[in-house]
């Protein structure tokens, strides 16, 4: 038998080959945030100072008219209805999938309290912190509870609301709790004078056929 070119066996290799590898779907590896646009850059004419927002760790720019906020080491800014967030105040947005937690407690309006000195009714002496004090120093300042403890944000008697919401979470449990247990106590109480009946009626009708 004539023996099969030296061609044919690299075909045949190459064949075999491309056969033993695993199939691999064609998005593998694809980055899920593709074609997801990034927010225009924040032209600064100098570099911005903060207000640390009444009862949180969170500060807003105030100088500039889009919404940009650093909290726990990031700065943050919503555009388009998408969220985004850097370690710069200015540069390197990427995308984040959802409503970051803080968000929660900046009241739409903060910015026209910032204007008038006022924070939900009540006299807001607020700090303009340079945003490098604000990076060096957050850390430590939200360890200590320093503007609770020291100024109380610039509004009299104001307190974390993280703390607030976390009593009103266990007081909703316990109201849970306290709602189950009625309803657990409420069935027995039907079992028994289920029970009870039950057993009257039986020894009725033991009583009639004596």
């Amino acid at each position: 038998m004539k023996a099969m070119p030296w061609s044919q066996w690299a075909l045949v290799a190459a064949v075999g080959f491309w056969l033993a590898v695993p199939a691999v779907p064609a998005w593998a590896g694809v980055d899920i945030h593709v074609g997801i646009g990034l927010p225009p850059l924040v032209v600064f004419p100098a570099p911005p100072v903060a207000v640390v927002l009444p009862g949180t760790d969170v500060y807003a720019v105030p100088d500039v008219e889009v919404d940009i906020f650093f909290t726990d080491g990031w700065w943050w800014r919503p555009w388009h209805g998408r969220w985004y967030r850097s370690r710069y105040y200015d540069r390197d947005w990427a995308y984040y999938p959802e409503i970051p937690g803080f968000y929660r407690h900046v009241p739409r309006k903060w910015r026209s309290d910032y204007r008038r000195h006022v924070w939900q009714g009540k006299p807001w002496r607020y700090h303009r912190i340079p945003h490098q004090q604000v990076e060096r120093n957050w850390q430590g300042w939200k360890r200590d509870r320093y503007w609770e403890r020291q100024h109380n944000w610039g509004v009299q008697k104001e307190r974390y609301r993280d703390r607030d919401d976390r009593r009103r979470d266990r007081d909703d449990r316990y109201r849970d709790r306290d709602g189950r247990g009625r309803d657990r106590d409420e069935r027995g109480r039907d079992r028994d004078e289920r029970g009870h009946g039950r057993g009257r009626g039986h020894d009725g009708e033991g009583r009639g056929h004596r």
